[in-house]
């Protein structure tokens, strides 16, 4: 096998291999043969094809799946003899390929880039400081109580926080617009899920009036034809509905996964369960400030664009799944969301990536066993029958990589960490679990 490297650009690489025609010459005759015992055609007895026949019928085919087999092989060969780290999926392109001549194929690709990690030392990280106070705990549980609370029907005028059930007509200029008028509509009031005065325009009427609203659509409205537009709504108020929270009792307990105990142990298990998100998240956080830290320090990574292409795909393919895609196979993905929507995200993926594989390299980390087991055991203490949960996460190897990986990523965490400025901030657990 003849190989020659051509380097075409930082990154790009031009490879031309040269296969001797007899390898796969060869190849394709002792398929014939092998296949010649077994085919069967009409004149011929079983096994007795010759192989003038067989070359006629078979040949074509064969040869292209041999070629198809050796261009893979001798690649992956020639990479390995070259010292190479291909990124990405070659192209291809054939130069020479007739029978009984000698095979000769380019393929293009990129390499990856040579890493060097920068020195970190110095890196400032803020770590929020928090605990769950009573106070927390009990606004918590209020919060329970008001999403299982029920909305019975009120005799009196509408404010903020009820419900109401109205009809409405939207007109601009005299006529009326497409999505201006509804009939039954429940609605919120105080979410601001309406257009700016119209939910304030329901405070004060009560079931049976009608109040003709004078607002103007807000200039940054999605609808270009609306924005900044003056319009009348005629809102007439069918129904007021205020809520009524669910009292704390054995009912609420259960909904929330405590069975069999009182309010004191309902309340205990909260406030671990806040705890633990507490925890969790004041991890994230710094874990996404060492990470940033790292992006920044690196920005001149020359990264290898199909790399970056390959991320943006995965990253559009998830998206698309996120929003119901499955039984939509057949839109046009690269119109309907863009490179553009994904590519910062991509780059930074990418490089991110490449960093935290050399650093992972450098200081020879793996995945501690015990930090493994205690990972899972922490996963599994939220469910009602932890035992099953850590035996499943042992017996399913994908779910086992996803918990190392995590583990490495923490490893990495901490060992940047080691020489970080930390400031810790004080602050309240609603500010601290803030996203």
């Amino acid at each position: 096998m003849q190989v020659t490297v051509e380097t075409t650009s930082s990154l790009e690489r031009r490879l031309t291999v040269g296969v001797p025609a007899e390898q796969v010459d060869g190849e394709v005759v002792n398929r014939l043969k092998k296949a010649a015992k077994n085919v069967r055609l009409p004149g011929f007895r079983p096994g007795k094809v010759p192989m003038k026949v067989m070359h006629q019928r078979f040949g074509a085919n064969v040869r292209q799946e041999v070629l198809g087999e050796v261009v893979s092989q001798s690649f992956r060969d020639a990479v390995i003899q070259e010292k190479l780290r291909p990124a990405g999926e070659p192209v291809f392109e054939p130069k020479a390929v007739e029978q009984g001549k000698d095979i000769q194929y380019v393929a293009t690709f990129e390499i990856f880039p040579e890493v060097e990690f920068n020195d970190m030392a110095g890196v400032e990280i803020e770590r929020p400081i928090a605990e769950v106070t009573e106070s927390d705990l009990d606004q918590l549980i209020r919060s329970f109580c008001e999403q299982q609370g029920t909305w019975p029907e009120v005799d009196r005028a509408a404010k903020l926080e009820d419900k109401v059930v109205i009809d409405y007509t939207g007109t601009r200029d005299g006529e009326s617009f497409d999505g201006g008028s509804a009939d039954g509509q429940e609605l919120s009031l105080g979410l601001g899920s309406m257009i700016p005065g119209f939910e304030d325009g329901i405070v004060g009427m009560k079931p049976g009036e009608e109040q003709t609203l004078q607002l103007t659509f807000p200039e940054d409205y999605h609808n270009d034809d609306l924005k900044g537009a003056a319009v009348e709504f005629v809102v007439t108020l069918n129904a007021v509905k205020e809520l009524v929270p669910a009292p704390v009792d054995d009912e609420l307990f259960s909904k929330y996964g405590v069975e069999g105990g009182d309010e004191k142990k309902f309340r205990a298990e909260i406030e671990a369960n806040m705890n633990r998100e507490l925890a969790n998240v004041v991890q994230s956080k710094v874990k996404q400030q060492v990470m940033d830290a790292v992006v920044s320090a690196h920005d001149g990574l020359e990264l290898p664009q199909g790399l970056i292409d390959q991320e943006i795909s995965a990253l559009r393919q998830q998206m698309f799944q996120q929003f119901g895609g499955a039984g939509q196979q057949d839109m046009d993905l690269d119109s309907l969301l863009p490179d553009t929507m994904f590519e910062e995200n991509a780059v930074r993926r990418v490089r991110l990536g490449l960093l935290l594989s050399e650093f992972v390299t450098r200081h020879d980390l793996k995945a501690d066993a015990d930090k493994v087991r205690a990972e899972i055991e922490a996963l599994a203490a939220t469910y009602d029958k932890p035992e099953e949960v850590i035996e499943y996460y042992y017996s399913n190897q994908e779910q086992l990589s996803a918990v190392e990986s995590k583990v490495v990523e923490d490893m990495i965490v901490d060992k940047l960490l080691e020489d970080a400025t930390i400031t810790e901030k004080e602050c309240d657990y609603q500010e601290a679990v803030s996203r």
